[in-house]
């Protein structure tokens, strides 16, 4: 591997656009044949790269969550993805749309414990479901779940859901998400025959710096307490053994709401598609050939700066 300080050096030297275009799409080794890297000249890697490239970027859902008025800065949890929360923090400080602001930092991207904004949705005006995932820790949801409190943020109680930790599920949204005000849809393959599954209910305390937290088991009648009405469970796929794994994986229940009732999907899952018009939903469709192959879908790939209050 080439030695760092001559990476900086050579990336110092570009104009600004460029440089950010370097870091994105990282620096192969055959573009710079006429420079002088010392340790580079003694590489005998397989890799194309100098400084690897950073492919998962369009998903701008994880690295940064915008909450009440303030910012989350996501430590990510695998090496791969970690550099990404950089351009937010980045953004925050210097950008004249926010340095100007007086925007609280929740978390920092150096924080210890890991948590990555697919895992974060907002329920309410008050509440929160954070996934416990392969990629957002229990003591990540817990901190975060601390801070929101402390700092009396407009968010007094989180649902945290405990999904699989594999990497078809790798986040709370690529299995369940919002679609209206009182429905959601929702991988099936998460829930036991009988609706059940690992819950916990986080509430602000009286008491400075304690949180209440109590379990619960099944998804529909905790979201149901928590928004104070009844809600639909909408399944991927329709609960079909077939339909609904293969469109889970393509991302069917990784649906993005616009407005309540109104949410972009990819246009392959048909049958999840179907399901939501039938149930009153507004579906806009938008092509998936390419972007599916990711494992992402088109809540993944945006990130929310500002909310209208449609609670």
């Amino acid at each position: 591997e080439a030695d760092e300080k001559e990476v900086k050096n050579y990336l110092l030297e570009m104009e600004t656009q460029e440089l950010v275009d370097a870091t994105m799409a990282g620096i192969r080794k055959d573009q710079v044949l006429d420079q002088t890297f010392s340790s580079f000249q003694q590489d005998d890697s397989h890799s194309l790269f100098l400084m690897e490239p950073m492919p998962n970027l369009y998903y701008t859902r994880d690295p940064a969550v915008v909450l009440d008025r303030g910012i989350s800065l996501n430590k990510l949890t695998y090496t791969a993805r970690k550099r990404e929360s950089l351009y937010m923090e980045t953004i925050v400080e210097h950008h004249p749309l926010f340095n100007n602001k007086e925007i609280i930092r929740w978390r920092e991207r150096d924080s210890k414990t890991s948590i990555e904004g697919g895992d974060i949705l907002v329920l309410g005006q008050n509440t929160l479901a954070v996934g416990i995932s392969e990629r957002t820790s229990y003591e990540g949801m817990e901190e975060l779940a601390r801070l929101l409190f402390e700092q009396n943020s407009e968010f007094t109680r989180m649902v945290a859901i405990r999904i699989p930790h594999v990497r078809a599920m790798m986040h709370l949204d690529t299995v369940f998400t919002m679609v209206d005000k009182d429905a959601f849809t929702v991988h099936p393959g998460i829930l036991k025959p009988n609706g059940e599954m690992p819950i916990f209910l986080l509430e602000k305390s009286s008491r400075t710096g304690e949180i209440n937290t109590c379990r619960r088991s099944n998804l529909k009648q905790t979201l149901e307490e928590v928004l104070h009405s009844p809600i639909r469970l909408i399944p991927c796929g329709g609960g079909d053994p077939v339909a609904a794994p293969r469109e889970q994986w393509n991302d069917g229940s990784n649906t993005l709401a616009v407005s309540p009732g109104v949410v972009i999907t990819y246009d392959r899952n048909h049958v999840t598609n179907e399901l939501l018009r039938k149930e009153g939903i507004k579906v806009i469709e938008i092509p998936s050939g390419e972007l599916s192959r990711g494992r992402g879908g088109p809540r993944c790939m945006s990130m929310p700066l500002k909310r209208e209050t449609a609670f």
